[in-house]
């Protein structure tokens, strides 16, 4: 039985926009079910208050940072900014797309997909990005959150373990010397 390879490039570049397209909805879609049951209503919680979903339009980047800025400003470092950054990402996929483990490529599309998410939401609602998520222990808790937050934080994981599991060139070098002793 022949294993499925994603070998051709412009199979790899569609994995990535479908894979993006479908994380993009899942985050759109969520945060119009959390505008739409969420709103005006208090914290929803479950798991022994473990996890909350409570509602709230967010300005600034992660945990409110920046959301004090000028509305023009605002625009450009939130919105505009990493717009071009995520531009360069899709760029650098498309163009190295070949060479690339498909866990790498998923782990762009995460990361490409939750800023897309984000910034949309910036671009479309006037620099309100939709949060809507808690966990937390006791008084333990992390900043609210929505899906594309998720998918970032999961790229930038999976990027991470792919880069430590790959063998160091110290690696290569010792590894070589002892098989010639």
């Amino acid at each position: 039985m022949r294993r499925f390879e994603w070998g051709n490039k412009a199979m790899r570049i569609a994995m990535f926009c479908l894979l993006s397209l479908s994380l993009i909805s899942w985050d759109k879609v969520s945060k119009g079910l959390a505008k739409t049951h969420l709103r005006d209503h208090g914290v929803r919680s479950y798991l022994d208050d473990t996890f909350r979903l409570m509602y709230v339009e967010n300005t600034g980047a992660a945990m409110s940072l920046a959301d004090n800025l000028n509305p023009k400003v605002s625009f450009w470092v939130l919105g505009i900014v990493p717009l071009a950054i995520l531009l360069g990402l899709f760029a650098y996929v498309v163009r190295h797309a070949s060479r690339m483990p498909a866990s790498r490529i998923a782990a762009f599309s995460l990361i490409f997909s939750g800023g897309v998410g984000n910034i949309l939401d910036r671009l479309i609602f006037d620099r309100h990005v939709t949060d809507f998520m808690n966990i937390g222990f006791r008084n333990i808790r992390t900043g609210i959150f929505n899906f594309a937050d998720v998918w970032i934080t999961a790229g930038v994981i999976c990027l991470l373990a792919w880069r430590s599991s790959r063998p160091s060139k110290t690696d290569k070098l010792t590894d070589s010397t002892l098989q010639d002793a």
